[in-house]
Order: structure tokens, then sequence, then C-alpha cells
């Protein structure tokens, strides 16, 4: 296997954190997934799930552990991204550190846990203890760096049979700063039996000097659960951001996960599904954009442990300049699973020559009675539609745009969140530029 080893940054990360952890059980984890880390060394393309991205300008670069930095950000970037509203639970964490006086968590009903990892550690240990680290892929790299050394990040348990009706959103802001940080955010989302909730993670970066942020959510939902789950990830021409979803769905529950990829130099969402229980369901709902030189790279995987589970994919990807896409798409289908649905759709729009997409939408399937289909597709604007609206009066970066949005709005308007709707459909929409999309990371408010 090829890999590079681990510049002295991480390393510095890593022990840093080992060697401050109080609680024993999370320092065994640190310990190995550190170990891991430096068996495994960093992913380089000769390996065929990183084939396409490079990862060198991140793993070379000497990144300034975030753990270690309190830095200001201004009122105006706040006030440009928050939302404060009684209606709505929020979490805010700036460069990896939790912080109580911008966050609005409100009134919650009992039972219910919304907070930083942090402070539930030492408040309900064996609740996280008993789940932690259960459903992260203990052999990806950058999952490993996450587990031996995150400092915080969002806690969400909602007990059985309780129903939250507003949204919670958790803001990981990354700030400027004279050097070049590496944020670790980790989180863990829990509903119990016949628990509903919607949940937003907004990872932010502002412009200016090179970020990385390395973020890892794992997520559990019970017997009949259902989650509304996004990730929204807006990012400058400085920013990387690597980032794993692990989720464990148990019988009949229903997740329904949005990934939004709105800018970045580099970024990469792995999405890794166990239907562990007769019944589950999981419905994907993604849309990416990038121009100039940005790199996307979305991958996801589904397990089928049982049967009659079942699963649905729907990519779109917007590319314009020299930026690059991925979608690596897998449904593994286990023996013994019998009468799963299964579908993965991965359409791309190139706005020039010299965009690029890799797609590969998979299926391994050891099971018989089985419902399983894949597809995917390449195109370019509809010149004879473009003719037809210019014929009309329509300017040509207009109707460009109409129609850029039309493809991208396929995706958005299978948002069930009024609010973030609206909100992304404004923002795609279009600038003072009048482009397609906004990518650059300039501030918005998400609700």
């Amino acid at each position: 296997m090829h890999t590079t080893p681990l510049t002295e940054s991480y390393i510095n990360a890593c022990t840093m954190q080992h060697d401050a952890e109080p609680l024993s059980w999370l320092k065994t984890h640190r310990k190995h997934a550190f170990e891991q880390l430096q068996q495994m060394g960093w992913p380089t393309r000769q390996q065929e799930l990183w084939k396409y991205t490079n990862t060198s300008s991140i793993t070379d670069t000497n990144f300034l552990f975030a753990g270690t930095k309190h830095d200001a950000i201004k009122q105006s970037d706040l006030d440009s991204i928050l939302l404060k509203q009684e209606n709505i639970h929020e979490l805010v964490f700036i460069n990896s550190q939790y912080k109580a006086e911008y966050s609005n968590i409100g009134t919650l009903a009992d039972g219910v846990s919304i907070g930083s990892f942090s402070a539930n550690l030492i408040q309900q240990p064996m609740l996280i203890e008993n789940i932690f680290n259960q459903f992260a892929d203990q052999q990806h790299a950058f999952a490993a760096l996450n587990t031996a050394c995150f400092t915080d990040g969002a806690f969400i348990h909602v007990p059985d049979g309780v129903v939250i009706e507003e949204p919670i959103i958790v803001y990981f802001i990354s700030s400027d700063a004279k050097e070049h940080l590496l944020n670790t955010p980790r989180s863990l989302i829990m509903l119990g039996k016949h628990a509903q909730a919607s949940v937003i993670e907004n990872f932010y970066s502002l412009e200016g000097t090179k970020i990385f942020t390395n973020a890892v959510t794992e997520i559990h939902t019970a017997e009949d659960a259902r989650l509304e789950y996004y990730k929204v990830q807006q990012g400058g021409s400085n920013s990387f951001h690597i980032g794993g979803t692990y989720i464990k769905q148990s019988r009949n529950s229903y997740l329904k996960s949005h990934a939004f990829t709105l800018g970045g130099a580099i970024t990469r969402n792995d999405i890794c599904v166990e239907l562990a229980g007769e019944g589950a369901e999981i419905v994907f709902n993604g849309l990416y954009m990038g121009d100039e030189k940005q790199h996307v790279d979305n991958r996801t995987i589904v397990h089928h442990r049982k049967p009659k589970t079942q699963s649905s994919s729907n990519y779109r990807g917007v590319l314009d300049d020299f930026a690059q896409g991925v979608f690596n798409g897998l449904v593994v289908v286990h023996e013994g699973a019998h009468q799963i649905q299964a579908t993965q759709s991965n359409a791309n729009l190139l706005l020039s020559d010299h965009a690029k997409i890799n797609t590969k939408p998979a299926l391994e399937i050891y099971a018989d009675d089985v419902q399983c289909s894949h597809n995917a597709t390449v195109g370019q604007i509809d010149e004879d539609m473009l003719f037809y609206m210019q014929s009309r009066g329509i300017n040509k970066e207009i109707a460009k745009n109409v129609l850029v949005f039309a493809f991208a709005n396929e995706i958005i308007r299978q948002i069930d969140c009024l609010p973030f709707r609206k909100w992304l459909q404004n923002n795609i929409g279009g600038d003072a530029q009048n482009r397609p999309y906004n990518s650059s990371g300039s501030a918005t408010n998400i609700v």
C-alpha cells in the first residue's frame, strides 16, 4: 500500500491531546487511533478510494492545532452567519472551541441534551462511552486523525418518544488567523425509539489563511426514529475540508441526508451507513458546486445488513472553470438481506471545457430477491434551450444562470426545512455578478 508519513505538526497534535486526556477509556481510543494513523500513513492516489484526490497540499502543510488557539472573530462576521431566533436551537463553535455566549440552545424537553461534546463527556460519560467510535471507519486515516486529536463538537441526544419540532443548527466556524489552522470537530447525534429531529451542521470557513477542517459525525437512530440531517460546507479559496459522517440505523428508522458543498479548495465527504435493522431506510440528497480550481470528492457507501431495507441516492454536481468533481457511490447487499430496494443516481453539469467529473456508482449484491439500480450522466448546458431563451430577449448569462439553477433546484426542492430551502435557493440563484452560484466564502445567513 502506498502511503506517506505524518509530518511533525500532526504528530504533535495527536500527542498533545492524548497526554491531556483525563478519561482513561477515551485516552485508549486516542492512543489506538494514533497508532493506526502512524501505521497507515496518509492516503495517496495509488489507492483506489483516493485515485482522483490529491491530499498532499493538506498532509504536507504544518498546521497549527486549533485547540491551542482562541482567536477572536469580528461581530460583523458573526451577525452575517448566525440567526438568533426563538424557534431554533443553535450551537456555535469557533476554531474548535464551543462558544456559549453566541449559542442559543433555548428551552428543551425533559431528557433532551443539546450542547458541547466535551461538556457532556463530564455530565454523562457512560452514555457517550457506550457508543463513541462504534461507527467511524477505523481504516480511514482522517477519521483516525480526528479520533486522536479532536477537542470538541456537538452532542445531541433525543430520548425515546420525544419529537423536536424546531431545527437544531450547529455552526463550525473557522476564523481568519495568522497561522495555518487545523480544526477537528467531533459530533455525536443519538435518537431514541420513535424520536424525531432535524439537525443542520454548517461548516463555514472565512477567507484568509489556509484552514483545514477534519470533521467526524457519528449518528445512531434507534427503532422507528426519524432524522432529517443536513451538512453544509462553505469555504474560501484557502479552506480544506475532509469530513466523515458515520450512521447506524435500527429497525424501521428513517434518515434523510442532505449534503451541500458550496466552496473550498479541496473537499472530501464520506458518508457510511449501516442499515442494521429490518425496514430501515436512508435517503441521500446531495449537491456540489465548484469553480476556479476547486476539487470536490463525494463518497457514499451503504451496507444493507437486514431484509426489507431501502436506500436511494440522488447527487448532482455543477462544475465550472477548471474545477474537478468525484462521485463514488457503493451499495453492498449482504447475504440474507432479501427484499431490499436500492437506487443511485448521479447527474453532472459541466459549464466549461476544462471542468472534469469522475463518477462511479457501484453495486455489490450477495442476496436474492432485490431491486437495485444505478446511473450516472455528464452533460453541458442545452444549447438549443439557451438559444431559445436568447431569442426571447433573455441575456445569455441570465439564461445560463436560470438553466443552472433549474438543474440544481431538483435537489434543493427535496429539502423539507422551508427556511433552509429558501436560503439555499437564494444563495445559488446568483450574486451581484450574475454568477450561477457563490463559492467565494462570503457570509450569508443559513436560515
